[in-house]
């Protein structure tokens, strides 16, 4: 009489197939990744001008850098 752990998972013989494994596809295209990088850059020229002292192009760069470019970067396919 077979053992439970006999039971429960088959031994895998010489006859035994391989296991077909499913391509993965990334979510993202170069495209996008490109548009995260420049938005990436843009954030941080924001951040670098915000520690400057600027108060109008900071926030014009923060405000492209999260409200335009990431989500552009997110939506492009």
């Amino acid at each position: 009489m077979p053992t439970p752990a006999e039971q429960r998972r088959p031994r895998r013989g010489p006859s035994a197939k391989p296991i077909d494994r499913p391509t993965v596809e990334l979510p993202f295209g170069m495209k996008n990744y490109v548009l995260f990088a420049v938005a990436a850059i843009v954030i941080v020229a924001g951040y670098v001008a915000l520690s400057k002292g600027s108060i109008t192009l900071a926030p014009i760069l923060l405000l492209v850098g999260y409200l335009v470019l990431i989500p552009w970067g997110i939506l492009a396919k």
